[in-house]
């Protein structure tokens, strides 16, 4: 395994970060304290969960994945091995089950940590993310920004003044955002800067040969402020491994049990990821092994997280960390980049 720290501090962390949003509904609580068993002998030491998880959110299985996770750390007492990531999740009209108030109000902050802590049967969470913005803004999707009626007023400092006294009760180590753009970026950065606030650490956002989208923007604030990105969907829902090219149905692949998870569906990414699976096997190499190495080669990223329904996927993902490819290579895919750009928005 490859390690790098967190930006701005010691804290050691693979470079492979374990997603577990399949935990408890396509993956049962058996099978996920096996991928955490098998992760860690492989040197994974970082996981990332979600209040709202598993994915879909339903309230059926609402914090069914910190769950699993929490148990796993009662069993096998590997708490102080792991470096977990939470979050807390923004407004939803669709997730009102979760608490009263789906915002960052201290109320709120304090219910989800509390919750969470509980649930994850740890004291403290070492990475504690924003889901998603309080504002109106484009994510999960949307390409460009749309202008919208938005009653949100600007309360990021006092977030951060809520989340600097989780930091000072040793409920939080770090703080980072997910699904965020630039100008959210560097608000976080300005208010820790001006008022001596937690400066977030990392931001969660897609990233993959089918979205480049935070290479605009989002990579020279990470880059010239020290922020790392966690790239999220690195395999594009498994379309990124090739597996739908060849005509075989995958009745339990996320898309066709959960189709209105349709971002990585569309005509455009079927023909890009055809044009990557040519450049894969030109060079030997599996499209796997290409879309995951390009992403662990990126300067400005700190870990990819990778999620699995199977321990035969997880191997063959975690052992991508020792491909490296060639400037060649990467000239190829920028081609096809400029054929067809960022095609899952």
């Amino acid at each position: 395994m490859k390690y790098t720290t967190l930006p701005n501090t010691d804290v050691k962390v693979s470079k492979i970060c374990l997603g577990t949003m399949t935990f408890g509904e396509q993956n049962t609580e058996a099978e996920g304290h096996a991928q955490m068993d098998y992760a860690l002998e492989q040197g994974v030491n970082f996981f990332d969960t979600a209040e709202m998880y598993s994915i879909p959110g339903r309230q059926e299985t609402y914090g069914s994945t910190e769950r699993i996770i929490g148990t796993w750390f009662q069993k096998s007492g590997n708490r102080d091995k792991v470096v977990l990531a939470s979050k807390i999740a923004g407004p939803n009209p669709n997730f009102g089950y979760m608490r009263d108030q789906l915002d960052f109000s201290p109320a709120s902050i304090k219910y989800a940590l509390d919750h969470s802590l509980q649930r994850l049967q740890t004291d403290y969470i070492d990475l504690y993310q924003l889901h998603w913005p309080e504002r109106k803004t484009n994510y999960f999707g949307q390409r460009g920004f749309k202008v919208q009626e938005d009653a949100w007023e600007d309360n990021i400092q006092a977030v951060l003044e809520t989340l600097d006294g989780f930091v000072k009760e040793g409920k939080i180590k770090h703080i980072g955002l997910s699904n965020e753009t630039p100008w959210g970026i560097m608000r976080f950065l300005e208010e820790s800067k001006y008022h001596n606030l937690p400066k977030i650490k990392t931001v969660q956002n897609p990233y993959s040969l089918l979205n480049r989208l935070f290479e605009v923007g989002s990579a020279e604030v990470c880059l010239r402020e020290n922020v790392g990105l966690l790239a999220y969907s690195p395999m594009a829902f498994g379309v990124l491994s090739g597996k739908f090219l060849t005509g075989e149905s995958h009745p339990k692949a996320r898309i066709n049990l959960f189709p209105n998870y349709s971002r990585y569906s569309s005509a455009q990414c079927t023909e890009a990821t055809k044009l990557y699976s040519e450049i894969a096997n030109k060079n030997g190499l599996t499209l796997t092994e290409l879309s995951l190495a390009f992403i662990e080669q990126q300067s400005f990223v700190t870990s990819t997280i990778i999620g699995a329904t199977t321990l035969e996927q997880l191997k063959e993902n975690i052992a991508t960390i020792d491909v490296v490819l060639s400037d060649d290579i990467i000239n190829e895919i920028n081609a096809v980049q400029a054929l067809i750009p960022d095609p899952a928005p």
